[in-house]
């Protein structure tokens, strides 16, 4: 994977605010490749410990680590069964947020 693509994507996960989450769809177009949310996934899977990889999810909602669970609700998030309540108030998209 290029390492640029790589850090475009870090680079996105970091400015998603505590309390909020995004998608690995979302961060994909952001950074101007709509069509690859399974490379970013592939990236944050292996991302610095700087990236908050907890704050980025599926698009339906469900969390794709269960582990990041403690992470995202020392934030304020509530999840029942792996999904986000209020997914969509949550959902940081960074196309409109940047």
């Amino acid at each position: 994977m290029d390492e640029i693509f790589k850090q475009q994507v870090y680079e996105v996960a970091k400015l998603i605010p505590k309390g909020r989450v995004s998608t690995y769809g979302a961060i994909a177009k952001a950074v101007g490749y709509p069509n690859h949310s399974r490379h970013v996934g592939k990236a944050m899977g292996g991302c610095p410990e700087d990236v908050p990889a907890h704050r980025v999810i599926s698009s339906s909602g469900l969390l794709s680590v269960p582990e990041f669970q403690p992470k995202l609700e020392s934030e304020g998030v509530i999840i029942e069964n792996f999904r986000i309540k209020n997914f969509k108030k949550l959902f940081w998209d960074p196309i409109n947020e940047i």
